[in-house]
């Protein structure tokens, strides 16, 4: 995976790096199926002065399509996690349509009403 990472100040580099790789990690994890060339994750970080918080927005390009998220908290690590949290949710959801597990998902049987009064019982 290709990743890139900008700074709207260049102090925050400090602040993210570890919380960075540890999140990059992660996320690598669920991206084992596509090939590692063709998978680029872009964030831009940045402070909000008048907020006194931070924000970041992430881009993840896929084969198959595009993930955006934006996340904003109080404190750096809030601010990855929040974003973070957000795209891996997003490529789950993502994966399944690719799996195709809409057309997997089995219906429920209906229960009849002796078969309650043959569990009473």
């Amino acid at each position: 995976m290709k990743t890139s990472f900008s700074y709207k100040q260049p102090e925050l580099r400090e602040l993210t790096e570890q919380e960075l790789d540890s999140n990059v990690a992660k996320l690598q994890k669920f991206l084992k199926r596509f090939a590692p060339d063709l998978v680029q994750l872009h964030g831009a970080f940045e402070r909000i002065p008048h907020r006194n918080s931070f924000a970041l927005s992430l881009n993840l390009s896929l084969p198959t399509g595009t993930l955006h998220a934006t996340s904003e908290a109080d404190d750096v690590a809030g601010s990855v996690r929040a974003a973070f949290g957000e795209v891996i949710a997003q490529l789950k959801k993502h994966m399944g349509k690719l799996r195709k597990d809409y057309e997997w998902k089995r219906k429920r049987e209906k229960r009849s009403p002796d078969f309650d009064k043959r569990l009473a019982s």
